[in-house]
């Protein structure tokens, strides 16, 4: 019997790498995201490459009642989720706090937190009703050590930290291993994001260096979804060879 993963923000980046790589192993995919036509293309491309049954469930994980709506529709083959790969999240804006966008604060606080929480509310006691699953939360360094100018951002990183342990916890009764992989610099639409837009700006972040891509990423949530039945990752820190640590990154001269 295949096994099936729900991966939000699976329309770009390490969300839709780790989707394909799934997929590529045999899974059934449930994918998430805002973006109704990158999903659709999403789900031809899996369906096509790779024989395997997609379901595709478009809504805003800040969005509690789409959340709910969107996870209590799920017909009884989509129930049995053996991983849910909690991957939206952005960053909006680099400032100093007395400088921030409170905007830009709220969208970074009801994705990265709320919209974890939202979905592994609604699907973790799918999970508990099987008595087995894994739940990989995607975090970041900055969850792990605060930079200049990222103060919400790696407030809600650390909070992701914080629910990875406290689920750990919570699981542990049912069966249900939890993951954190925790990616430093990559290159992905996430700095595009960030500087709202701003390529230029955005490319600046990876100059000098070669950062972390998507698939690295998706190797590493493979990995640690493969380990035998006795075998949890708990928490695991991935950066490029030049980054050393959320502030320390050895750049070439461009």
């Amino acid at each position: 019997m295949s096994k099936t993963i729900l991966v939000t923000g699976a329309t770009s980046g390490f969300g839709k790498a780790i989707a394909t790589l799934f997929a590529k192993n045999g899974y059934d995919i449930i994918i998430n995201g805002r973006r109704k036509e990158r999903l659709a293309e999403l789900e031809t491309q899996l369906k096509n490459d790779f024989k395997v049954e997609v379901l595709s469930l478009p809504f805003d994980v800040r969005k509690r009642d789409e959340v709910i709506e969107a996870i209590s529709s799920l017909q009884d083959k989509w129930t049995k989720i053996d991983v849910l790969v909690n991957n939206a999240g952005l960053a909006q804006g680099l400032s100093d706090i007395q400088d921030g966008d409170m905007d830009d604060w709220d969208t970074m606080i009801d994705t990265n937190v709320k919209g974890l929480l939202y979905v592994t509310r609604q699907v973790s006691p799918l999970m508990i009703k099987h008595k087995s699953g894994h739940i990989i939360n995607i975090g970041s360094v900055a969850g792990k050590e605060v930079y200049p100018k990222g103060n919400v951002y790696c407030a809600t990183k650390h909070a992701v930290d914080a629910l990875n342990k406290a689920m750990r916890i919570d699981m542990l009764p049912h069966n249900i291993k939890v993951t954190a992989i925790n990616p430093g610099l990559a290159e992905t639409e996430f700095s595009i994001v960030r500087f709202h837009g701003d390529e230029d700006r955005a490319a600046q972040t990876y100059k000098g260096f070669e950062a972390l891509n998507a698939d690295d990423i998706a190797e590493a949530a493979w990995f640690v979804a493969t380990r035998p039945a006795h075998v949890n990752i708990n928490d695991m820190i991935i950066t490029p060879t030049a980054q050393a640590s959320s502030r320390d990154v050895f750049k070439t001269e461009a």
